[in-house]
């Protein structure tokens, strides 16, 4: 199995390292969201990338009679992927202040109408349907170098940020009303990692699809929880479960033939039951 594997990464090194540094950087994100509550938020943010890439198709499709490049380009889509996700998730960090209503109720309201909006736009597109259903189903096979370096150093980053940061970034997530007492701008904490979120997501959306992207956003981050006393020992152990789950599935996918995204979301899944009943005993 193993021998296969390694067989393989002639062929598909770019789609692995693509998937591990996706699983890594998402999974450091994830820890914020779920200790702040937030994990429907993701597969919210997620779907509205789906809807940017909607949009920069149908845009395109437009019949402009004069020739532009760039809006045929696979970078004018990723930007709005990249774009939309971030409007999303600013949106919804207002928490339904201006209209009355709660943080879940915008949240739902922006999973609904993006994933409803995308499919419309592309009803009568048969390229444009196929994408959208691409990014829905999810599938990383198509990852390039190119992918893998601005992971890498998304990555890279995110790590600096977390090391450099950490105590800040913990008071921000636990208690914002203790981060304001203590001098920190709360609100501009909040556009931050709000454009942290979007970045991520959106970028990854763009490489793997939404079962992936969502998956290694909550599920390591979950796991984690179940098996931490602290947020701080979070930011090793989730990165870690993602990347385990990430080898284990690429693994088992080769072998057996099976689509790897699928696999390490069900693994990662398999994980956070076998955590929970752990804890359920212990209690």
């Amino acid at each position: 199995m193993i021998q296969d594997f390694v067989q393989s990464w002639v062929l598909f090194h770019n789609v692995y390292l693509v998937g591990w540094s996706i699983a890594l950087l998402l999974s450091l994100i994830g820890v914020l969201v779920v200790a702040r509550n937030q994990i429907f938020l993701s597969a919210a943010v997620a779907q509205a990338s789906t809807l940017g890439v909607a949009i920069g198709m149908w845009v395109a499709g437009w019949g402009i009679p004069v020739h532009i490049a760039w809006l045929e380009s696979d970078g004018w889509l990723s930007v709005l992927a990249v774009v939309f996700a971030i409007i999303s998730t600013l949106f919804t960090s207002r928490n339904g202040s201006a209209t009355g209503n709660s943080a879940e109720a915008v949240t739902g309201w922006v999973f609904l109408v993006s994933a409803s909006v995308a499919i419309l736009l592309m009803a009568h597109s048969p390229h444009g349907l196929e994408e959208v259903h691409r990014l829905l189903l999810s599938s990383i096979i198509g990852a390039s170098r190119h992918d893998g370096w601005v992971f890498g150093g998304l990555l890279l980053l995110s790590g600096l940020l977390i090391a450099t940061l950490h105590r800040r970034i913990l008071l921000f997530a636990l208690d914002p009303v203790m981060a304001t007492a203590a001098g920190m701008n709360v609100r501009g904490w909040g556009l931050m990692t709000s454009g942290w979120l979007g970045l991520g997501a959106g970028l990854s959306m763009r490489a793997s699809g939404m079962l992936y992207t969502f998956g290694c956003l909550v599920l390591p981050a979950l796991i984690a929880a179940n098996l931490c006393r602290e947020v701080r020992t979070m930011f090793l152990v989730a990165p870690l479960v993602a990347l385990l789950s990430a080898s284990t599935g690429f693994v088992l996918a080769n072998y057996y033939d099976y689509p790897p995204a699928q696999l390490i979301v069900a693994l990662m899944c398999l994980l956070l039951a076998l955590t929970w009943i752990v804890r359920a005993g212990r209690g």
